[in-house]
């Protein structure tokens, strides 16, 4: 479970601002692999889930969808709040999507290091990029402090059954093995590690493992969701 709270290693990594401007000016460099804009938003974000058509899996929305729901006017806040945040985005360059989960994506055959959102990981991209998130309703992401957790191809064990699965040497061919299926970028908390959780409406921005990154790339996972969970309403970009 995670904790409410950001932990005293995890503080050092993130940094608090009190407006969007900000949240898109600090650099994420040095310590700092993650901002966090908290946020008490208006607006009834429980009835813009209610109304959708119920999904599976996860569903994209577009503006167009939640402007035809049959909403309250509180209803009809929280729609605007989330026109604001995704205006604010593309506004930037970003390609930001609104998404309603409704159940887990859990990979088919996991095998020895499961690649799924439930897994602490951290993205990558080709060029400089940074990932945004915001949960309007659900549960929410959690993170976890760099220096809490040790990538799963680091543990012996599982370095070794992977290597098995590869049926070579240790070498760089198996190092590319390792990335072209982002087995290398799922992490494993170290005994004692205290999870934090990314907190509803809150907005965040997060370091991605990048050419010419400046510093760590953030380790975060997306919440579980047994069988009937509330369903999340979430912004990613």
């Amino acid at each position: 479970m995670a904790d409410e709270t950001i932990g005293m290693q995890a503080m050092s990594r993130v940094l608090e601002v009190a407006s969007f401007e900000e949240l898109m000016a600090v650099p994420l460099e040095g310590a700092v692999n993650a901002v966090v804009w908290r946020r008490e938003l208006e607006g009834d974000f429980a009835a813009v889930v209610a109304a959708l058509p119920e999904g599976e899996g996860m569903e994209m929305l577009d503006e167009d969808e939640l402007l035809e729901l049959p909403l309250s006017e509180l209803g009809r806040q929280a729609v605007a709040v989330i026109r604001e945040d995704l205006r604010r985005l593309r506004e930037r360059g970003l390609e930001p999507e609104l998404d309603s989960v409704w159940g887990e994506l859990r990979d088919a055959e996991p095998g020895v290091v499961p690649t799924d959102v439930y897994s602490f990981h951290v993205d990558s991209a080709t060029a400089e990029a940074d990932t945004f998130l915001c949960t309007y309703h659900g549960a929410t992401s959690e993170g976890l402090a760099n220096d809490e957790a040790v990538r799963k191809v680091d543990v012996p064990e599982i370095r070794a059954a992977l290597l098995a699965a590869f049926g070579g040497a240790d070498d760089e061919g198996f190092a590319e093995y390792l990335s072209e299926q982002c087995f290398d970028l799922h992490y494993q908390p170290l005994a004692g590690a205290k999870p934090f959780v990314f907190g509803v409406g809150n907005l965040w921005r997060v370091a991605v493992q990048h050419p010419g990154s400046r510093t760590l790339p953030c380790i975060h996972r997306a919440p579980e969701m047994p069988q009937g969970a509330v369903p999340r309403l979430l912004l990613i970009s």
